[in-house]
């Protein structure tokens, strides 16, 4: 046996041997303890209504009737909220096209709601990192609930009860920020009250 084979033998069988490891047994192992334990999570956090897949809990939906809560802007493209194109619009904060964007922004939430006058929350006019994110502020949140109120005939009580109970809390009591899911509040709020016919 030459010198050759001798050294290429074992270097092909370790290969072998970790490509059966790492590339097939641990997969399959990692994936059937996730569906055995967390099926909800390793299978993307989906939500379904009436049998059908409509959304997930891990991103974002457009959503433009001013009857349903807005949440945060998408940079993504072609689509908003795509998920194979995430990323944010790397505008910097002096670029003109990030000022123009946020204004066009601020004026979209002022027609749907001429009567507010409050600050408009930063997360309503400015896209994340990602461009996917489902949740908003709950300050956010609750710039929109007088709108929807309205729009939908409920009390801003009834909105703002929906808003809360949507309301997720800093992860572990440290993490993060507060925040509302947005398809989750407006597929409350649509078994709250008939959306008005636009």
């Amino acid at each position: 046996m030459s010198t050759l084979t001798q050294s290429i033998r074992p270097a092909a069988s370790l290969f072998v041997i970790l490509t059966i490891l790492t590339g097939l047994a641990y997969p399959l192992v990692v994936t059937g303890i996730s569906q055995a334990i967390l099926p909800a999570l390793a299978n993307g956090s989906l939500i379904q209504k009436d049998g059908q897949n409509i959304g997930s809990n891990l991103i974002g939906q457009s959503f433009t009737n001013p009857a349903y809560l807005w949440g945060r802007p998408s940079a993504t493209a072609p689509t908003t909220y795509n998920g194979q194109a995430s990323g944010g619009s790397n505008l910097g904060p002096l670029n003109p096209d990030l000022a123009k964007a946020v204004n066009e922004r601020i004026a979209t939430l002022q027609k749907a709601d001429p009567t507010n006058t409050a600050p408009v929350p930063i997360d309503l006019v400015t896209a994340s990192g990602s461009g996917l994110d489902p949740q908003i502020s709950p300050n956010a949140a609750k710039y929109q609930a007088v709108r929807i109120a309205r729009l939908r005939g409920l009390t801003v009580a009834q909105v703002q009860a929906v808003i809360d109970k949507n309301t997720e809390g800093r992860q572990a009591g440290l993490f993060g920020e507060p925040r509302v899911n947005v398809l989750q509040v407006n597929l409350a709020l649509d078994q709250l009250s008939v959306l008005p016919k636009s």
